[in-house]
């Protein structure tokens, strides 16, 4: 019986790679949804072969994106390439809530085990299927890795901001932000597809997410700027004055955001200069724009006698935004996040202890934490085919001989 914030057992079949359909799942299974995680016999997630690798030294077991991917989860392996395996597919999905999948739009089909099938073994079943670009249109059967999507979704176009020109190029966008996305939209469509059919829709449904489309949900107040100018908003057009970056004695970073009138006038209080903001030329919006290389040269001499952290503080203090621009390091040593409990400790029978991210929520009333770690290999095929779906070992060693778990 589940005691997390889904308050009912709720079985999830996951059937995905890498990092959108994982993220995906990991939002149920780290709130307690039983999740299935299916892996291909021999060779597994592709996040297994994905670094970063413990001390590292590449091994699929010990992978930091696959372990922080897959916490919560029972693993399986089982290949539905063959009849036997796509029969066992199908028994694992007769008593499931959830199914997500991220294969490419007809491979489901092709394999017997789309949704139009499935729903006639199990009605109730919720299907959600995440892809690049969607199961429909004409870009539907492209191929695409996370940059290629990232900057079809118009996203990259706005990177790197505050440039001076158009002419230089747009750069690559952070880490897998695009394929996160797509797993939380994806999530968060299951949830509300779930809470119609247990509220009186009575049955399942299946939920094309496209990734290209959860990357641009992001930026659709910038992109909505097109639909209302007819103008394509761009890296240019920022404007140095809402924010500046400064250099701490350290070589550390922080950034300011100057906004307002109310802003400077604390910034120049911090600095021990607050005569500035009544005087000219530091007095105005205007005048700070025409003199701002000047501006600029006087506020990092200033910064040149403290460090980043002092000059966040200090300008805290004095009610104006700023923040230090953190390294992974200096993030996770970060007094909020100890003090918000953002980081959690699990042993895995391989890594070891080792701290993951939390989730960037706490409850009032639930007390979760993740259980354990993310599985090895095949590692509950025991669990899941004799003990839920009554197979015997002789079974299990019959199956792996033929290469279908």
């Amino acid at each position: 019986m589940s005691t997390g914030p889904l308050k009912r057992e709720l079985k999830v079949v996951e059937f995905c790679s890498f990092v959108a359909g994982p993220f995906c799942t990991k939002l149920f299974s780290d709130f307690d949804a039983e999740v299935i995680k299916i892996e291909q016999p021999g060779v597994g997630d592709e996040a297994r072969r994905r670094g970063p690798f413990l001390h590292d030294e590449p091994n699929a077991e010990t992978s930091g994106t696959y372990l922080y991917l897959n916490t919560n989860k029972l693993g399986i392996t089982l290949d539905p390439e063959t009849a036997d395996g796509r029969e066992i597919f199908k028994k694992l999905i007769a008593d499931a809530d959830i199914l997500v999948e991220d294969k490419a739009p007809g491979e489901m089909k092709r394999l017997g085990l789309d949704y139009d099938t499935l729903k006639e073994i199990n009605p109730s079943l919720i299907m959600t299927s995440i892809t690049p670009y969607g199961q429909t249109g004409p870009y539907r059967h492209f191929k695409s890795y996370p940059l290629n999507t990232y900057h079809a979704s118009g996203q990259g176009y706005f990177l790197p901001m505050n440039s001076t020109s158009l002419d230089r190029e747009p750069v690559r966008g952070p880490g897998f932000l695009g394929e996160c996305d797509a797993g939380m939209s994806a999530a968060i469509a299951t949830l509300g597809a779930l809470y119609w059919r247990d509220s009186g829709g009575g049955t399942g449904q299946h939920i094309d997410v496209s990734i290209q489309h959860a990357m641009m949900h992001l930026e659709r107040s910038q992109l909505r700027r097109f639909i209302d100018t007819g103008k394509s908003p761009n890296r240019t057009g920022m404007g140095r004055l809402l924010e500046t970056l400064l250099r701490g004695k350290d070589g550390n970073y922080v950034i300011v955001v100057l906004s307002s009138e109310k802003q400077w006038q604390g910034v120049f209080t911090a600095m021990g200069r607050p005569e500035w903001g009544e005087q000219e030329p530091f007095n105005s919006q205007a005048g700070r724009q025409a003199h701002f290389e000047e501006l600029h040269v006087r506020l990092q001499a200033w910064a040149d006698n403290y460090t980043a952290e002092e000059i966040f503080l200090m300008v805290q203090k004095e009610g104006s935004a700023s923040a230090p621009a953190y390294t992974a390091e200096q993030f996770f040593r970060s007094p909020q996040i100890e003090a918000h409990g953002y980081l959690m400790e699990i042993e895995h029978p391989l890594a070891g202890k080792l701290k993951y991210p939390g989730w960037p929520y706490l409850f009032s009333n639930i007390s979760w934490r993740t259980k354990q770690p993310a599985p090895l290999l095949g590692q509950h095929n025991e669990e899941v085919f004799c003990d839920r779906l009554g197979y015997t070992k002789q079974d299990l060693l019959k199956l792996r001989q033929a290469g279908i778990i």
